[in-house]
């Protein structure tokens, strides 16, 4: 049921990226993106509930890390587009 609707998703943004000039790759890494920042909290909610504070705070910098990381292209995609488009 839940990976029903997923397909439909990604299905739903593959045609959108068909439709406009957008990257399919970029589509991949913000889906990964969401992944991680989806798996990261329920590890931290996890772990706090564990009385593990501290490593929950260790779990929660490294998603932060992961997504920064992975958000590299699509940044530098961003401004390479806008300063194309200035004078």
């Amino acid at each position: 049921m839940v990976i029903g609707k997923i397909a439909d998703i990604v299905q739903l943004l593959e045609n959108l990226a068909n439709r406009s000039s957008f990257h399919t790759n970029f589509i991949l890494l913000l889906l990964k993106i969401t992944g991680i920042a989806i798996l990261t909290e329920f590890a931290v909610s996890v772990s706090k509930d564990a009385g593990e504070s501290a490593i929950a705070s260790k779990i929660d910098l490294a998603g932060k890390v992961m997504v920064i990381s992975l958000s590299v292209p699509i940044l530098t995609s961003l401004v390479e587009t806008i300063t194309k488009l200035l004078p």
